[in-house]
């Protein structure tokens, strides 16, 4: 059965990088050695591996490395410290203006009997 791996690196920059490989220890001494002089690790070595998930399914793992890479810092740093609970509060809009923050005694839809 194959394996396949979504992993997080954490490179000298201090900025994370996310991928997905069937061979994790080959992809890191990639990364680490700057075999691919245009990566995004390249010219940020050295890296360290902070976070992996192992997945049958290569579509699953591809979906989920869309998905983290799509995520915010803090909710990568969720996953690296096994803080999965955490990413649902890191989901939800802080903004003022955001629908679930707004007055819940105003109603737009009232009429104006002033």
């Amino acid at each position: 059965m194959n394996r396949y791996y979504v992993y997080i690196l954490k490179c000298s920059d201090n900025s994370y990088y996310t991928g997905v490989t069937s061979d994790l220890e080959s992809r890191f001494i990639k990364h680490q050695s700057g075999h691919y002089p245009e990566s995004y690790t390249h010219n940020r070595r050295p890296v360290q591996l902070v976070f992996y998930c192992e997945f049958n399914e290569i579509e699953q793992a591809i979906a989920f490395e869309k998905q983290a890479k799509g995520w915010s810092r803090r909710k990568k740093e969720a996953i690296i410290n096994d803080n999965w609970e955490k990413l649902k509060e890191l989901s939800t809009c802080k903004n003022e203006s955001h629908s679930d923050n707004i007055n819940k005694g105003f109603d737009s839809a009232q009429p104006d009997n002033s």
